[in-house]
């Protein structure tokens, strides 16, 4: 019998993603099919952008209330592109915050509302109820410093107008 592979965990063991700081998130839409939106080409004087899809709206409309509503969660910076995100969030929490109620949200519960709204909607959409929309967990880096922040920041910035030549762009057959 064929063994299985084993999953790699893609977090560090014994690392608190509900204390303060700044984390780069991606995740994926499954199978990388391009549900998002799509990239458009620039006009003059203005760089590519991405055209969104109702569920492109959906899922932009699920982080800006994250956003809004979590006083101790910022998102300075983020981009929706065709089969994918890319976003910072910002956890900021002092001492008083972590007593009162259920404590700080972890970056893993906030990835995983964005991800639970959005796939629910979705299924709405399809008239379906069990269809998966995003590829399971996502990837995080840990962001060190403020020289990382910015080439984070530019990276999102600059993300469509590479588009063509990024890692999850399916090239049309």
């Amino acid at each position: 019998m064929k063994e299985l592979p084993v999953r790699k965990y893609p977090r560090l063991k014994k690392y608190d993603y509900s204390q303060s700081g700044s984390y780069f998130v991606t995740f994926c839409v499954k199978n990388r099919y391009e549900l998002l939106g799509r990239v458009v080409e620039a006009k003059i004087n203005a760089p590519q952008s991405v055209k969104l899809t109702d569920l492109g709206e959906v899922v932009q409309q699920s982080i800006e209330f994250m956003k809004n509503s979590n006083s101790g969660v910022k998102v300075p910076k983020y981009v929706i592109m065709p089969n994918h995100v890319h976003m910072i969030i910002t956890l900021t929490t002092s001492a008083t915050e972590k007593t009162v109620g259920h404590g700080s949200p972890t970056l893993q519960s906030l990835v995983g509302r964005i991800k639970s709204y959005t796939a629910n909607r979705w299924n709405e959409m399809c008239s379906s109820k069990y269809l998966t929309f995003w590829q399971r967990s996502f990837h995080e880096h840990i962001i060190r410093n403020d020289s990382e922040y910015l080439t984070i920041c530019q990276y999102i910035d600059d993300n469509p107008t590479k588009w063509n030549d990024d890692e999850y762009y399916n090239q049309p057959q």
